[in-house]
C-alpha cells in the first residue's frame, strides 16, 4: 500500500440495535454493534475478524445502506471526505461500493451468468459496453468464453465465486466488501479467492474483508481489526502477528493469535456475551488478566496508539485516572 493512499471510508462510532418487541408488545432496543471506528484507504486490505453470527456483516450492510427497517444506525461514517449518507449510499451502492457476499447462492439460477454480470442496460450501446468488460474481467480471472452462456448450476464452486467477483468489479469500484468469502471452499479455492483480494488492493481498490477465519486475515489483509462482543477491542498491523504476539496489545487478540494451532493451540476458557447481554464495562473483563478495577463498570473508548493501531482498554487510555 502506498504511504500516500487515498482514505476511502472512515467510520467512527458506529452502532447498531434492532427494535424488537416482547411480552406485553414492549419496545426494546437490542444492539448487535458498538462503537465500531476503523479506516480504510486505497489499495488497502482491512480485515474485520470476529466469530460466526457476532454480527459483523452487518457493518457491510450498514455501508450499502441494505439494513432491515427496523435497524437503528448511530455514528457518522464518510467516503473520500464526504459524509455516507443514506442517498450517497444509494448513489454509490453497485458502482464506487461494490459487495462480494458470502454465499453464491446471491446468483440468480435462472439466468445466464454473463448477464447477471452485466445487469440492466438502458441502451444498445451501454450493453455492448457491458458485455466487451465483462468478458475482459472473465478473461482476467480464467473464465472462458464458454462460461459467458452457462448458468448458476453448470459452475464449480470456484468458478462461481470468480463470477461473483467479476460482478464486482464491472463498475471500477474503489471500495470492495468481501463478506465471508471463504466458508465452504476448499483449500485451492481459498487460496484464489484471497488472491483476488489481493489483485484488487495491487490495482487500487481499498478492500474490506469481513471474516471469522484468522488465517484467511493473517495472509491478505494489512490491518485487522479485532471484533468482539459487537467492540472493536484492537485494530492491529499486520506484522505485529509474529513472534509469540508480543507486539498485540489486547489479551484477547492475544489469546486468539496463540489458540492457532501453528502457536500451539492455547484455548482460553469461557464466551463472548450473548447479544442483548447487559455490558456495564469492558465486555473482555470476565476473563482478561490485567483488569483493574476500573474495568469492571466502565466501559473503555477505543483510542489510537501509533502507526495506525488502536485499542480498546483502560491501561492505555491516558486520558483517565485510574
Amino acid at each position: 500500500m502506498s504511504e500516500n493512499a487515498e482514505n476511502l471510508l472512515s467510520v467512527y462510532n458506529i452502532s447498531i440495535s434492532f427494535i424488537q418487541y416482547s411480552k406485553g408488545l414492549e419496545q426494546i432496543h437490542m444492539k448487535v454493534i458498538s462503537d465500531l471506528s476503523l479506516d480504510i484507504s486505497s489499495g488497502e486490505i482491512v480485515a474485520v475478524l470476529g466469530s460466526s453470527g457476532s454480527g459483523k456483516s452487518l457493518l457491510a450492510h450498514s455501508i450499502l445502506g441494505i439494513l432491515p427497517s427496523n435497524a437503528e444506525v448511530t455514528g457518522t461514517m464518510k467516503y473520500c471526505g464526504e459524509e455516507l449518507t443514506d442517498d450517497l449510499k444509494e448513489k454509490l451502492r453497485g458502482k464506487e461500493i461494490a459487495l462480494i457476499p458470502q454465499s453464491v447462492n446471491f446468483l440468480d439460477p435462472l439466468m445466464k451468468v454473463s448477464d447477471q454480470v452485466i445487469g440492466d442496460c438502458k441502451t444498445p450501446e451501454e450493453e455492448k459496453e457491458k458485455r466487451k468488460k465483462q468478458r475482459e474481467i472473465f478473461e482476467k480471472y480464467n473464465l472462458s468464453e464458454d462460461v459467458d452462456n452457462m448458468y448458476p448450476f453448470q459452475l464449480s464452486g470456484g468458478m462461481a465465486r470468480r463470477v461473483l467477483v467479476s460482478t464486482a468489479l464491472l463498475t471500477n469500484p474503489k471500495l470492495v466488501i468481501a463478506d465471508e468469502p471463504t466458508p465452504g471452499l476448499d483449500e485451492k479455492s481459498v487460496k484464489e479467492t484471497l488472491n483476488y483480494l489481493k489483485q484488487m488492493a495491487d490495482d487500487g481498490v481499498g478492500v474490506l474483508l469481513i471474516t471469522h477465519d484468522i488465517n484467511a486475515a493473517l495472509k491478505v489483509a494489512d490491518k485487522i481489526a479485532i471484533f468482539y462482543a459487537g467492540f472493536v477491542i484492537e485494530v492491529a498491523n499486520i506484522e505485529d502477528f509474529s513472534g509469540d504476539g508480543e507486539n498485540l496489545l489486547h489479551p484477547y487478540t492475544r489469546a486468539l493469535y496463540k489458540a492457532l494451532p501453528q502457536n500451539g493451540f492455547k484455548l482460553t476458557e469461557g464466551h463472548q456475551p450473548l447479544h442483548g447481554e447487559v455490558i456495564n464495562g469492558c465486555p473482555y473483563y470476565r476473563y482478561c488478566e490485567n483488569k483493574i478495577d476500573i474495568c469492571e463498570n466502565l466501559k473503555p473508548e477505543l483510542i489510537d496508539v501509533e502507526n495506525g493501531k488502536k485499542i480498546r482498554c483502560h491501561l492505555f487510555d491516558s486520558k483517565k485516572d485510574i
